[in-house]
């Protein structure tokens, strides 16, 4: 397995086989918390080889900066089957994500681990800005 690709953005879709990104972003800004923001996707473009043949389970973790999870862990089904003739298959994973919100500022990320073993993160950062006076 290569992870080609895994972004935190506003918005993604798979156009046959093509991943297209709007709007990739690893800080968010807020002027007050608990901050939620209301929409954003992860993405990630994955190669498996004929060694990744079978069934996994991808997991994506949302975390703070001790590890705590900030909401529950998503969990999909990956069937990996090649034809013989192929050197590789290429992947489009994407989630939406609404409402996520965030105690407190600081680091946070998006683990991405396959059969349980972490493969990449995602990291967020999140700031807390004061009002600009009037």
């Amino acid at each position: 397995m290569n992870i080609q690709v895994a972004v935190l953005c506003d918005a993604a879709t798979d156009d046959n086989g093509k991943l297209n990104l709007l709007g990739a972003f690893d800080t968010i800004y807020t002027q007050q918390l608990p901050a939620v923001h209301p929409q954003c996707s992860i993405a990630l473009r994955v190669t498996f080889g004929h060694e990744d043949e079978g069934a996994h389970k991808l997991r994506l973790s949302f975390v703070d900066a001790d590890g705590h999870s900030i909401m529950p862990g998503i969990d999909i089904p990956v069937e990996v089957v090649l034809p013989g003739d192929s050197h590789f298959g290429t992947r489009n994973f994407i989630v939406n994500i609404q409402q996520l919100k965030f105690e407190s500022p600081g680091l946070y990320s998006t683990d991405i681990a396959l059969d349980d073993r972490t493969q990449a993160s995602i990291p967020l950062l999140v700031k807390l800005t004061p009002p600009t006076p009037l």
